[in-house]
């Protein structure tokens, strides 16, 4: 964040903090302005009276956003960043919280101002009023959450929908400080501007937005032509502003030393294969494809063994290449890897069968009930929520029937089984790290096979259980194989899926690992 950038917030948390100063003089001193706002508290605390059921419920707000709930939320929240490598955001959310509830503990203790005398008789509070420690928290929390919205979430939609839930949560708790006569309206206003300024106040001294990669480390010896040619492969669907985009990759790519990128288009009839032919007969000496698994996979085939780099930009609803790979998903960190990162020979997996043409894949493939997920997705749902899509298939296709398959690894002869799906892996990690194929390695020269056969309904408790623990037993409900080939048979046709891509139905997947052919662009 430059300082410009940091005047802003700072600019709003003075504002904030002058309307604080100015409610705090009018409570502790001639009051009388105040008094129709917190008259107005009187009678809301007088009508919730009236609903018992509503003061169960306000009741229950009350403990869960307390010193305790909100500590717990603070602990669990920098833990989460702090797993996935963002200490800075993580800082940031517990340095808002301590302060906030430190300068709030001082300001009561200044000020000293008595509590409502209309409060709720049961749990009945005689420490300070003036601010509202509940909606100093809930309303740094809240802020704090925006801002990961803002950082992590791409789809407008959801990023809206975040930022919406976060503030009606913070207005149910302020709510509930003046239904249950707990403070006066003015106490809950100040402790929300209170919460706000320190938020945008911490933001601008710690600035969470993840560091870019390229300042962390040392920067490699350059080994391509001085020019530094650079075609970008972009699926316009999956940006929000496809001139934003270019804006922002070719600021960066002129920062590193890169050339004016050449742009080239993905389309409906051609989703990456035709643009990477063009980038590779163009000379490029870096190739930056921004897109969903499938537009990444369709890229990486086509430049496989010509020794040209591929920086993936995930943009997709899985992204689990780039999860796999350890690219970051913010935008501008993700940029960042493609552009200055270190290159890394990985594998891809060339693959046959009834009714497709000869293809690859980067991922993983599968047969019965994953591919069912992916069969049954929802495009405009898909658009709306993202990755939940998935899940709304998920549960429709739960029971998807078991089929008899038969499973040939590295020529030997074919095994029988029974199984509601088999999911063939080039990398080992699915949506939020669950570790369906654990010991799997994308250049390695291996494929991991695991069949999944839950019996009944129930069978998907422990089945999920040993995949989260990455148990190495093997018996109907979880097998694995490991080897170079894989060929599965289905007794029927059955709904197979490359990438996340449904690639329709058939009898047969033949697989075979291409190794270290791609060249990827990863963190340093």
């Amino acid at each position: 964040m430059t300082s410009r950038q940091r005047l802003l917030p700072l600019a709003w948390a003075g504002l904030c903090l002058v309307a604080f100063s100015g409610l705090a003089f009018a409570a502790t001193n001639d009051r009388s302005p105040l008094d129709a706002a917190d008259n107005w508290g009187r009678r809301a605390e007088g009508w919730a009276d009236d609903y018992r059921v509503l003061v169960d419920v306000l009741r229950v707000v009350e403990v869960m956003f307390g010193t305790i709930g909100m500590t717990l939320a603070t602990v669990v929240l920098a833990v989460l960043l702090f797993l996935r490598g963002h200490r800075l955001t993580a800082s940031f959310a517990v340095a808002t919280m301590v302060v906030a509830a430190g300068l709030t503990t001082a300001a009561k203790l200044w000020l000293g101002r008595g509590r409502p005398d209309w409060q709720d008789p049961v749990g009945i509070l005689d420490s300070k009023s003036f601010p509202s420690g509940h909606a100093s928290a809930s309303a740094a929390y809240a802020a704090i959450l925006i801002v990961l919205a803002v950082i992590f979430v791409r789809r407008s939609g959801m990023r809206r929908a975040a930022i919406a839930a976060c503030v009606v949560v913070w207005l149910v708790v302020c709510a509930d400080r003046v239904l249950l006569g707990r403070h006066y309206p003015t106490d809950v206003i100040a402790g929300s501007l209170l919460g706000v300024a320190v938020a945008l106040v911490v933001m601008a001294l710690l600035d969470p937005w993840p560091r870019l990669t390229a300042a962390q480390g040392t920067r490699l010896v350059d080994v391509v032509p001085s020019e530094r040619r650079l075609s970008v492969i972009l699926n316009p669907i999956k940006v929000e502003s496809v001139g934003q985009f270019r804006a922002l990759v070719t600021t960066m790519a002129a920062d590193a030393g890169w050339s004016e990128p050449r742009w080239l288009y993905t389309t409906v009839a051609d989703p990456g294969t035709g643009m990477a032919e063009i980038a590779a007969v163009q000379g490029s000496d870096l190739v930056l494809v921004c897109g969903g698994d499938g537009t990444v996979r369709e890229v990486c085939a086509e430049l496989a063994g010509t020794g040209i780099p591929i920086g993936i930009i995930p943009a997709g609803t899985g992204n689990l290449l780039a999860r796999n790979l350890e690219i970051p998903l913010y935008l501008r960190s993700a940029i960042d890897v493609a552009l200055n990162g270190q290159d890394r020979a990985i594998d891809l997996v060339a693959v046959s069968g009834d009714g497709i043409e000869d293809t690859h894949f980067m991922v993983m493939a599968g047969m019965g009930f994953d591919a069912a997920i992916m069969e049954g997705v929802n495009d405009s749902i898909k658009k709306r929520i993202g990755w939940i899509a998935y899940v709304i298939s998920g549960l429709r296709s739960l029971m998807f029937p078991a089929q008899r398959i038969e499973i040939s690894i590295d020529g030997g002869e074919f095994t029988r089984h029974r199984a509601r799906t088999v999911v063939v892996g080039n990398v080992g990690f699915l949506q939020a790290g669950m570790p369906l194929l654990p010991d799997a390695l994308i250049d390695d020269g291996l494929l991991d096979v695991v069949i999944l056969h839950p019996a009944n309904f129930f069978s998907w408790v422990p089945l999920v259980a040993r995949v989260l623990t990455k148990a190495k037993r093997t018996d109907e409900l979880v097998d694995r194989k490991v080897g170079a080939t894989a060929v599965i048979r289905a007794g029927s046709d059955t709904p197979r899926q490359l990438d996340g891509d449904s690639i329709g139905p058939g009898r047969e997947l033949r697989m075979k690992v291409v190794h270290g052919r791609v060249l990827a662009r990863v963190p340093k």
